[in-house]
C-alpha cells in the first residue's frame, strides 16, 4: 500500500477534537494537528492511554496545547456530559474528527442503551456527539470528520442482510 504525506495547513488557534487518538490513526491525526498548531481535546474511554498520546504528541509536538476528556461512546450519558463541558467552555470547535471505533467483537455486546456496541459506538455514539455539539460547530464553521474502516468496503448486500468478506485493500 502506497502511503502518502499530505502537508496540513497551520491550525494556530483552531480547537480540533479528535476520538480514538489515543493510538493508531486517531493519534498520528492528532499529532498532525498538534504539529500544525491545532489546540487538541482527546476524548478518551481509557484515561491512562489518553495520558500515553498526550505524552506522545508532546514529543513530536514540545509546544502542543493537549488535554484529554472522559468519553465512553457506548453511553449516551457520557457523551451528554462531554458535550456539555464543552458546551459549557463556550470556545468554538474548528475540527472534529469521529475516529474512535470498536470492531467486530467476538460475541454480541451492548451499549449502555441497548444498542448493539458496534452501531451504538461507531454510529450513533459519534452522531449523538456531533448532534450535542453542534452549536460550536456551526459557530466556527467546523470541519467535522467520520472515518470508517477499510472493511466497510468488501460488504456485500443483498435485500435485508449484509456480510463482509475478506479482501485485500485496493
Amino acid at each position: 500500500m502506497t502511503r502518502n504525506t499530505y502537508e496540513i495547513p497551520g491550525q494556530a488557534g483552531k480547537l480540533a477534537v479528535v476520538t480514538g487518538a489515543s493510538d493508531g490513526l486517531g493519534l498520528e491525526i492528532a499529532t498532525r494537528l498538534a504539529s500544525a498548531g491545532a489546540e487538541l481535546i482527546l476524548p478518551v474511554r481509557n484515561q491512562g492511554k489518553g495520558a500515553t498520546a498526550v505524552d506522545r504528541i508532546h514529543a513530536a509536538a514540545p509546544r502542543a496545547r493537549v488535554t484529554t476528556a472522559d468519553l465512553d461512546l457506548a453511553s449516551l450519558e457520557s457523551i451528554r456530559a462531554l458535550g456539555d463541558r464543552l458546551l459549557s467552555d463556550g470556545r468554538p470547535v474548528d475540527i472534529l474528527v469521529n475516529n474512535a471505533g470498536v470492531m467486530t467483537p467476538p460475541a454480541r455486546h451492548e451499549t449502555q442503551d441497548g444498542f448493539e456496541l458496534q452501531f451504538g459506538t461507531n454510529f450513533l455514539g459519534h452522531f449523538a456527539l456531533t448532534a450535542r455539539i453542534f452549536p460550536l460547530l456551526r459557530e466556527a464553521s467546523a470541519r467535522v470528520t467520520t472515518l470508517s474502516a477499510l472493511a466497510a468496503r468488501s460488504a456485500h448486500c443483498s435485500g435485508m442482510t449484509c456480510s463482509t468478506r475478506a479482501t485485500t485493500p485496493p
